[in-house]
């Protein structure tokens, strides 16, 4: 083999090998990446149903309840323009509080249920995701310019 040949070979190989590195990389990310959503977002159809992403907003006062069981939780997420609600199974974070901020990690079912498999409660007085922010910053514009007559936010409600 001439010497051009042999280095052509060597560059197709290293490329190959590049390749194949960076597929398997980006496969073993695939699972661990996970996208964030708001209530109106997912209302919306713009969340992949039965694939897990974020949920983000503030827990609706009164909407906490637990079943006899002591783990199950059913709550609604809000970003004050529309709500979802949550079904989740384990134990909550202490900061876990009506009226404050949260992020639910899970899948939305055909039921429009989003079940949590993780929830994670702002860990203190000042701090919200920058997602959850802006999320709740556009929701406060958007529900400002919607007629103010209607105070309740529109809930998605599961299908029987």
């Amino acid at each position: 083999m001439r010497a051009r040949t042999k280095t052509l070979l060597f560059i197709i190989g290293g490329i190959a090998v590049i390749a194949a590195a960076v597929g398997l990389v980006l496969y073993a990310l695939k699972d661990n990446v996970s996208l964030y959503f708001t209530p109106t977002q997912v209302f919306n159809k713009e969340a992949p149903l039965a694939h897990s992403f974020r949920i983000g907003g503030l827990v609706e006062v009164g909407s906490v309840k637990r079943e006899t069981d002591g783990l199950t939780v059913h709550f609604i997420i809000t970003d004050t323009l529309k709500s979802m609600p949550v079904t989740y199974k384990g134990i909550l974070p202490d900061l876990f509080k009506e009226g404050k901020g949260v992020v639910a990690q899970g899948k939305l079912q055909a039921d429009n249920v989003f079940y949590a498999e993780e929830v994670l409660a702002k860990h203190d007085e000042n701090y919200m995701p920058p997602e959850a922010k802006d999320a709740l910053d556009k929701a406060a514009k958007a529900q400002s310019a919607v007629n103010s007559a209607s105070a309740v936010p529109a809930t998605i409600t599961p299908a029987k």
